[in-house]
């Protein structure tokens, strides 16, 4: 999985960035095989004022063409990282899920025998 972290209105530190890769790896691990790429993009609005303006922007490109995109804002960009990870793994397991359960509904129901109680009708 390629992970690209990007920084608008701060300088991004090794340290951030490594922590926020290690924070993807983590949440997306289980999914990884159906996760090409996530573009993670980070940002601080409103500077050195303060507030809640840290704000984590992750777009995870799948396997086959959808995507996820998810955004969380806090006051403290850690924080801020680690909830929109939580979130794009959830995101992502039900996008998956729902390719997964459709594809074995399709199938199921292509391959299931006939119903013998409507056929003698």
């Amino acid at each position: 999985m390629q992970i690209d972290i990007q920084a608008r209105g701060f300088t991004l530190t090794e340290g951030l960035r490594t922590q926020a890769e290690r924070r993807v790896r983590f949440a997306l691990g289980s999914t990884s095989g159906r996760v090409r790429s996530v573009v993670m993009r980070l940002a601080d609005e409103n500077g050195p004022r303060g507030g809640v303006d840290k704000r984590c922007t992750i777009r995870a490109n799948l396997a086959g063409g959808p995507f996820v995109i998810i955004e969380h804002q806090e006051d403290d960009l850690y924080v801020a990282i680690d909830r929109a990870a939580d979130r794009a793994a959830r995101a992502v397991s039900r996008r998956l899920g729902k390719t997964s359960a459709g594809h074995r509904d399709a199938a199921s129901t292509a391959n299931a025998s006939p119903d013998t109680e409507s056929l003698s009708r």
